[in-house]
């Protein structure tokens, strides 16, 4: 049974991750979340309507913090335009700058909050495809709401577009409220600062960060409050299935190194022999040369190899310099026509075999 590792626990990388495989990889997910929501608007009346009913659902519950925040949030600038700030840019810095942390401190833990990460946004941008949602600010005034980005612009970069910065609100989706990734991303924080952070400061950063976040979104009209439960329960879907997008990217990286794996380490190269040939000739051309005295690594006269302590013939028989087989010298020369050896019926009445052996033992010590 596989074994499933929940994110931040599994253990330590192999191969730890490099900067510059991460990064293009995070910005192209970025980029398809940033394309992702500018692609699909939606209908306007639709996002309204989606807006006018999270609100009916919100009273029946008994839930209505925007108001009063947004109320605050307008009638103090102290209050109004930090949040606005807040609101504007922490999320590009915060995020990335604790992605860049676990990267570097906590390595092992790094590949799980990444894909956690991803895999909320990517659910998040399901949600903005699926539910196109007016956030409080663009519904009409009589609800009782006001953009406070827009009533304090003169104090920011953006204008009344969202966040995005003066003549370039037409390059963002603006109703793209449901659900709060603002809420979702400062919760991934969050929460990786108080598991990781091990100092207190980081922790009440892990505590304060989201919970601040939450008010901001609200206070400047920005999101409803259910957009924030809504960000909570992506980061909580994505931590689930965090797991099952690690081991599904797995098998895809085992498959592609299988699938394309260099043809060169399973086929020789070249038009050349086998590789079991070639092994066999190599090894013919060692015996010979061992034969011939040219090795040191065998033992003359004995034929046995050192290096490897295989004996190059069997049979316990003895060849001359340059033989590679026994008898070498009987298969190519006849018994009476071997050079050191005497003629048949002069050898004392040794066996003709026995006076040849003589003679390769002969030619062995003394070297004509």
């Amino acid at each position: 049974m596989p074994h499933t590792e929940t994110p931040g626990t599994e253990a330590a990388p192999a191969v730890r991750p490099r900067w510059w495989t991460e990064l293009p990889l995070i910005v192209l997910v970025y980029a398809c979340y940033s394309a992702g929501r500018l692609l699909v608007r939606g209908d306007v009346a639709d996002a309204v309507d989606h807006g006018l009913a999270i609100l009916r659902i919100e009273k029946a519950l008994h839930l209505n913090a925007e108001h009063p925040l947004n109320r605050l949030f307008t009638r103090e600038p102290w209050l109004g335009v930090p949040a606005d700030f807040w609101y504007a840019s922490l999320h590009y810095l915060v995020t990335p700058a604790v992605l860049v942390w676990i990267f570097r401190s906590r390595t092992v833990h790094y590949r799980a909050a990444r894909t956690w990460l991803m895999t909320s946004t990517f659910i998040g941008l399901i949600g903005f495809t699926l539910l196109p949602t007016c956030p409080p600010r663009l519904l009409d005034a009589g609800h009782g709401f006001v953009d406070t980005m827009a009533h304090y612009s003169a104090y920011g970069w953006w204008g009344g577009e969202a966040s995005a910065p003066r003549g370039l609100g037409g390059m963002t989706n603006q109703y793209a409220a449901m659900p709060s990734l603002h809420v979702g991303w400062a919760l991934w924080c969050g929460v990786l600062l108080w598991r990781y952070g091990g100092t207190r400061a980081a922790k009440a950063a892990g505590v304060i960060y989201p919970l601040v976040t939450t008010v901001v979104v609200m206070g400047t009209a920005n999101h409803y409050l259910l957009d924030a439960v809504a960000g909570a329960a992506v980061m909580a879907l994505g931590l689930v299935l965090a797991p099952r997008v690690m081991r599904c990217a797995d098998h895809v990286r085992a498959w592609s190194a299988a699938r394309f794996a260099p043809v060169a380490a399973l086929v020789a190269p070249g038009p050349g022999p086998a590789p079991e040939a070639a092994a066999g000739l190599a090894a013919a051309q060692r015996t010979g040369a061992a034969g011939s005295g040219r090795d040191p690594a065998v033992t003359p006269g004995t034929g046995v190899s050192q290096g490897t302590g295989s004996p190059i013939v069997s049979g316990g028989c003895q060849t001359s310099a340059g033989e590679r087989i026994p008898r070498q010298r009987e298969q190519r020369f006849p018994a009476a026509a071997e050079p050191g050896v005497p003629p048949a019926g002069t050898g004392g009445g040794a066996p003709a075999g026995d006076r040849a052996r003589t003679g390769e033992v002969e030619s062995l010590g003394n070297p004509r």
